[in-house]
């Protein structure tokens, strides 16, 4: 279990170093808008968003299981966080944040990190598309910069509240946001090297101030970001409180493994590399214990940017630390700026991160699997929309397992009359 940054340090040159830097600063210019972005869909703070990824991502890159692996507030906690805070308050997300660290580190000393494998597929890419479902759906009022004092968190109802306000398109808010969005997608596909999101996030936002159009932005919703990090502290602890928060942290901790292991298998794939899944599981209960110490949200290994830190030319874990740092060097410097960006903005951005993380290439795929496979896929998607990513994970597992056992063929019992 030992971190891989202790492997590649041995032989670790100035030419990595400096693919590394540029590589981090690359990736660090793609996280930072991703960050905020998440921060404010999950119902937080934006400047939580930064808190983890300066955090969390520093201890997933220094005590990760993997060469090139980038660690943050990810789109796949948005459901849950939104739903914690919602119902327990930040505190409770907090404490349910560190009891899903501490269970992840004991995952990980139990050398729990391989039986990932034994989680159906489809169970992971239904609960991957519902999930974006849901995160596209939540930035609409903000893309069209609807006015709407509360939008409902329940599916069901959040569609209807949006059809009825849909008279209240504000449009200026659309432009902004179909220009981000426009901007990425070619700065993407033209420049595919370049870290085009916080351009295009930052071109919508200047064209919104310059014309001093009507649109929300990040200060004037939550006031000025803060230029350091807070204290560390520990939240109130209870055992009602953890009793009552236990089902949340399990769910927290599933994800932030099924995650991070993903992440690490594609980045694995594109770099000819093995990553170590033991140390990557502790790797997250230490970020994860860390982020909710500073008060910061779950975070996990994310797939987007490990695959920009790999295209980027990231040669080791150092790309990580890296990373970390220089968004720490922009929060203390130009914290003020980044009260600028717009809502719609940062809406088209979550948006597009919704739909790739779909990976709408795949689904012919999926429309071709064993009819088995295609219902238990369509299950967990609709239960993650319309129930709860609790219950979609934990029927969707039980399914699947049974599903697995179903197909074995196995032989009947061999019984002998015993004697008596």
């Amino acid at each position: 279990m030992k971190p891989k940054i202790l492997t590649t340090l041995k032989t670790y040159t100035m030419p990595d170093f400096s693919a590394d830097v540029l590589a981090g600063i690359t990736v660090a210019m793609v996280a930072l808008p991703l960050s905020l972005a998440i921060a404010i869909a999950s119902g937080a703070d934006p400047a939580s968003g930064l808190i983890t990824a300066i955090v969390a991502g520093f201890l997933i890159s220094a005590f990760g299981g993997s060469r090139v692996q980038i660690g943050g507030p990810t789109g796949a906690f948005i459901v849950v966080v939104y739903g914690v805070v919602a119902q327990h308050g930040y505190d409770g997300l907090v404490l349910a944040t560190l009891m899903a660290g501490l269970i992840l580190l004991v995952a990980g000393y139990l050398r729990a990190g391989s039986l990932i494998a034994y989680v159906p597929e489809p169970v992971i890419n239904g609960f991957t598309i519902g999930i974006g479902v849901i995160i596209a759906t939540s930035q609409i009022k903000d893309f069209f910069g609807f006015s709407m004092e509360t939008v409902p968190a329940d599916f069901i109802e959040k569609i209807p509240a949006l059809w009825h306000a849909r008279d209240t398109v504000n449009w200026e808010s659309f432009g902004i946001g179909l220009l981000t969005m426009v901007a990425i997608v070619a700065l993407r596909r033209l420049f595919p090297r370049f870290p085009g999101l916080i351009v295009a996030v930052g071109l919508g936002s200047a064209l919104a101030a310059i014309f001093t159009l009507p649109i929300d932005t990040i200060f004037s919703r939550f006031g000025a970001l803060p230029d350091h990090l807070p204290m560390p502290s520990l939240p109130e602890l209870s055992y009602a409180r953890v009793i009552e928060l236990l089902p949340s942290a399990a769910v927290i901790a599933f994800l932030a493994a099924v995650e991070s292991l993903l992440s690490a298998m594609v980045s694995d794939r594109m770099i000819g590399g093995k990553h170590r899944p033991n140390a990557e599981v502790r790797a997250q209960g230490l970020a994860n214990i860390g982020s909710a110490l500073f008060g910061g949200l779950p975070a996990t290994g994310a797939i987007a940017r490990t695959a920009t830190n790999v295209r980027a030319g990231g040669k080791t874990p150092v790309a990580g630390l890296v990373h970390a740092l220089t968004i720490l060097v922009v929060m203390m410097v130009a914290a003020p700026l980044a009260g600028y960006l717009a809502m719609p903005a940062l809406a088209a951005l979550l948006m597009l991160t919704a739909w790739n993380m779909s990976e709408p290439d795949k689904w012919h795929v999926y429309m071709k699997a064993r009819m088995s496979d295609r219902v238990l896929l369509l299950l967990t998607l609709v239960l993650t929309v319309v129930a709860d990513l609790t219950v979609a994970i934990g029927v969707g597992v039980a399914v699947g397992l049974a599903l697995r056992l179903r197909r074995r063929d196995v032989p009947p019992a061999d019984w002998h009359t015993p004697d008596r």
